[in-house]
């Protein structure tokens, strides 16, 4: 029997009439014959496009987004509304936290949307947003700079990249600022892919040219830490200059000013200084209920201390021992007028003149850092700050403690009780923080300019402070947070003003605020053998400190949040920290 095959016929398929089935299982064609586009047995052919061409592999199919006929409800076959053209169109701008029905924490059909980043923002903010991107899916960079049609020499780049970071870093700024600075330097010359880290002692930055080019690493080491905040304020002021297009600053330009800023000096002399931790500590002792004899002890203590560290420091000794030693000299004051007699002792108030000692010493400017470090998710950073206000504490609870020691064995009358009878005096004491923020300003070696705004900073922090402990019968913990939370809030906007750090506005006003009675309280507990009242005191004092490290955090990231952006109409943001729960 002979099979028959079957032949195309081309003149009807000109005639657009489709072929007819074979009518037998004899006549079923071979499987050269056979098309991969023929329909089985029992499907029709679909009709042919009306200009008789085949259609490209690569066109879009007709009717791709046209919106199908509605189904029955809860028919398998509906189209999901996350696909839909106007879904699509809806969802293109949603943030990355809009949940799990239209969310974008996975890569939409429609791709993902691109970043859009306003000029008239400050640098600090736009870099905070790229460096919280992946490498991938941050765009080219639009260079600031440009001098040269071969491009910036790298190895340049990235050794002013580091320098200024070793200046930031040393001055005590953050290391998010510090990454985010270094950051901004490296776009302003043109450099994509830098990736910028920081860690307590160690910079490091690398640029890979290409994904075919091998990377271009270097690192620089911080081996001296001095409070400047001049020299910081100057260092904000170069990458602002670096980072506008209106200031052409070229390499050899940026290099000479930071020459100068290295070698420029301190706007105060050592004598000033001297004077500002004497006027501080007085002021302190005002604070919790000293009198004119308060204020001049615990002054001229202070002042001894000061003088004391600086010797040490000329030999050599390590900081640790600096703050043992400034330590002693106003514990050996208070002690000193306990022993002159009772009534001396209560006019005299020992404990205010220690407790105004320990203000100037109790490192809050490092207390601040380590915390906003850990709470933006750089955990190792913020380990060894803490680790440094640890020892830095250690020090001083060993100065003081020495001598409470020696005055509980000459029987002086070291009454922890004092603690309950503090004078409230409004007027006094708010002239009192002013002061003590202005002093504190000048140890830090501020510019003349930001002084009397980070005074009244100051004043302001603890109104708020004293409306909430002494008329509201707030607990002193909430109270300091909330008052942090001002200061950091009213330093952030004072800086984005500015386009400067945040630093010089914020840590002299956070000065009234340190908990210095309640370290004294509770060294002057394990000096007396009362253990329980000691580490009750000592618990608060801690948690004081960490009730202003946070809400000064909080307060500059509330700032970021609802205040616009000086020049546009909207909102700075920025992504959140890394995340370390999977959510």
């Amino acid at each position: 029997m002979r099979t028959q095959t079957v032949v195309a016929e081309p003149d009807r398929a000109d005639d657009g009439a489709p072929p007819s089935p074979p009518s037998s299982p004899s006549s079923t064609p071979s499987d050269e014959a056979h098309s991969a586009f023929t329909p089985p047995l029992g499907v029709e052919q679909p009709p042919l496009f009306e200009d008789d061409q085949p259609t490209s592999e690569f066109a879009l199919p007709d009717g791709a987004w046209t919106e199908p006929p509605a189904e029955p409800e809860g028919s398998a076959f509906e189209v999901p509304e996350a696909v839909r053209p106007d879904a699509v169109r809806a969802h293109s701008g949603a943030g990355a936290g809009a949940g799990l029905h239209g969310s974008t924490a996975y890569t939409p059909a429609h791709g993902v949307p691109m970043l859009a980043l306003s000029k008239e923002a400050p640098w600090q903010d736009r870099m905070r947003t790229l460096l919280r991107m992946p490498v991938g899916d941050r765009p080219v960079p639009d260079t600031v700079q440009r001098h040269d049609d071969q491009g910036p020499a790298v190895p340049r780049v990235l050794d002013l990249t580091l320098r200024i970071g070793e200046l930031l870093l040393a001055g005590g700024e953050g290391a998010e600022d510090v990454e985010a600075a270094m950051f901004a330097v490296c776009r302003a010359y043109g450099l994509d892919r830098c990736e910028p880290t920081v860690t307590f002692t160690l910079l490091s930055i690398s640029h890979q040219p290409s994904l075919v080019e091998d990377p271009v690493s270097a690192n620089r080491t911080v081996r001296r830490r001095g409070t400047d905040y001049t020299r910081l304020s100057a260092v904000y002021t170069l990458i602002d200059d670096i980072t506008t297009e209106e200031t052409d600053t070229t390499l050899e330009e940026a290099y000479r000013r930071l020459a100068e800023i290295r070698r420029n000096r301190h706007p105060y002399p050592g004598w000033a200084l001297t004077l500002a931790s004497g006027l501080l500590a007085g002021a302190a002792s005002v604070l919790v209920g000293g009198s004119v004899i308060v204020f001049v002890t615990a002054a001229c203590g202070a002042m001894l201390g000061d003088r004391l560290a600086w010797l040490c420091a000329g030999r050599g000794l390590p900081e640790f021992y600096q703050f043992v030693v400034a330590a002693m000299p106003p514990a050996a004051m208070g002690v000193a007028l306990t022993l002159l007699g009772p009534h001396v002792a209560w006019e005299g108030r020992p404990s205010a003149v220690i407790t105004g000692g320990l203000f100037a010493l109790l490192p809050g400017r490092a207390l601040v850092a380590g915390v906003q470090d850990g709470l933006t998710g750089y955990y190792i950073t913020a380990s060894a700050r803490l680790l440094e206000v640890m020892y830095f504490f250690i020090a001083i609870v060993i100065g003081v403690l020495l001598v409470l020691y020696l005055g509980v064995q000459l029987h002086a009358e070291l009454n922890p009780e004092a603690a309950l009878h503090t004078v409230v005096r409004p007027v006094a004491q708010t002239l009192a923080a002013v002061t003590l923020s202005f002093s504190f300003a000048i140890l830090l070696q501020q510019e003349r300019s930001t002084v009397l705004m980070v005074s009244l900073n100051g004043g302001v922090a603890w109104v708020v402070y004293a409306a909430m402990h002494d008329i509201g019968r707030i607990s002193p913990v909430a109270s300091t947070a909330v008052a942090a939370g001002v200061v950091g809030l009213f330093g952030q906007l004072f800086s984005r003003y500015q386009f400067a750090s945040a630093l010089p506005y914020v840590t002299a006003a956070i000065g009234p605020l340190l908990p210095g009675s309640a370290t004294y309280f509770g060294l002057l507990g394990f000096a007396q053998n009362e253990l329980d009242r000691g580490l009750a005191s000592l618990s608060k004092a801690v948690a004081l400190a960490l009730a202003i490290a946070v809400g000064v955090n909080l307060g500059g990231e509330i700032s970021r949040l609802f205040l616009k952006v000086p020049g546009s109409g909207r909102a700075s943001s920025r992504r959140a920290a890394k995340r370390t729960r999977g959510f």
